[in-house]
């Protein structure tokens, strides 16, 4: 949440994700933080290249949960939320990364330690995390592995 909250931060954006406003402030932001505007020697050069870093990782990183990119990936996600199990699991700073059967990995933010420690001891790892996490919690796709032929 504190890795979302920043980026909506760096983007000036308060409440639910625009995609139109999103990559007009996006523009804006790398027009104004573009490396190349700075010479080798000057002092805001090294600053520039970190902002402009972070504001492509931002601007991504926020595509990525918006409402309108979860809604167009919802049918693919419904399927792997759905008929396929859990290989793999990791938590961090309230972030589960879940790697599925199918090869699709998610990340689930907001999951509390709680929440977490309960994923660990149920019966059915799967079945606890399609009704507490994979539904209740804001989600981005993260990674696909490729699956050899």
């Amino acid at each position: 949440m504190k890795r979302i909250n920043e980026y909506k931060k760096l983007f000036s954006i308060e409440g639910p994700i625009d995609l139109k406003e999103l990559k007009t402030t996006y523009r804006n932001l790398v027009k104004e933080w573009h490396p190349d505007k700075f010479q080798e020697g000057d002092e805001k050069a090294a600053e520039a290249k970190e902002k402009s870093t972070k504001i492509i990782d931002g601007y991504h990183f926020l595509v990525s949960i918006a409402p309108e990119t979860i809604a167009a990936n919802l049918e693919e996600y419904t399927v792997t939320a759905t008929q396929t199990g859990i290989e793999d699991f990791h938590y961090k700073n309230l972030v589960l990364e879940i790697t599925f059967l199918d090869g699709n990995t998610y990340e689930y933010f907001g999951v509390s330690k709680n929440t977490y420690t309960k994923f660990l001891s149920a019966d059915n790892a799967y079945r606890f995390a399609r009704r507490n996490i994979l539904s209740s919690h804001l989600y981005r796709k993260s990674k696909k592995t490729l699956v050899e032929a």
